[in-house]
């Protein structure tokens, strides 16, 4: 109980005391209806101070001030890293001899087919005779010797001569070969392959065979 409500019931009980005392003293007996009224009275000032301090404790709860929110520390800023620069260098091209510019060098032993009959994807039937010319050309810097082997290697076979021996060709000197041959009986394209000893020169024949 808080002091306003004790200060209504202490003025309340005086109040009472005092009427009582100053009663006149003939009468024996009190007023019913005044000491009714009194006690009335006392009652609806009892019910306001309880209501007086229901109130207040009630304002006292929605005056509670709440909690303020915690401040988030700042979000650090996303920092990418940036790609970092390269050169691409070009590899150095080497150029031998002196001067102005540099001198290819030929190799030992080298070939070239200048002329090849038949030509590529020529169109045969299954049996079929034809020649068969190949135009050698020496374009090494050493002499082919007399007697190098020019043989067959892969391929359907299209000639009765497996190996055919070459005469003494120098530097820059051509030779052409002559050989018989037969279309092979397998229609579609047919490639014969030849080749010639230590030179890494490998002539062929390419025809295509139809019904």
């Amino acid at each position: 109980m808080n002091q306003t409500m004790k200060r209504i019931l202490f003025s309340t009980m005086a109040l009472l005391i005092l009427l009582t005392a100053c009663a006149p003293a003939a009468a024996p007996t009190q007023d019913p209806a005044l000491v009714q009224q009194l006690i009335d009275q006392s009652v609806q000032l009892t019910v306001a101070a309880q209501n007086l301090e229901t109130a207040q404790a009630i304002l006292a709860a929605t005056e509670t001030p709440l909690p303020t929110a915690t401040a988030l520390p700042p979000t650090p800023a996303l920092i990418l890293p940036t790609a970092t620069p390269f050169v691409v260098v070009p590899p150095t091209a080497v150029v031998s001899g002196g001067g102005g510019g540099g001198t290819t060098v030929k190799p030992e032993y080298a070939c070239d087919i200048i002329r090849q009959r038949p030509i590529d994807d020529s169109v045969f039937r299954p049996g079929d005779d034809f020649d068969v010319r190949w135009t050698f050309v020496n374009t090494g810097t050493k002499l082919w010797r007399a007697g190098t082997d020019l043989k067959y290697s892969n391929g359907p076979q299209m000639t009765t001569v497996t190996i055919l021996e070459l005469p003494e060709i120098k530097p820059g000197g051509q030779y052409e070969v002559v050989l018989d041959a037969t279309a092979p009986t397998e229609v579609g394209r047919q490639v014969m392959v030849w080749s010639l000893e230590g030179v890494y020169c490998t002539p062929y024949v390419r025809i295509i065979v139809e019904k």
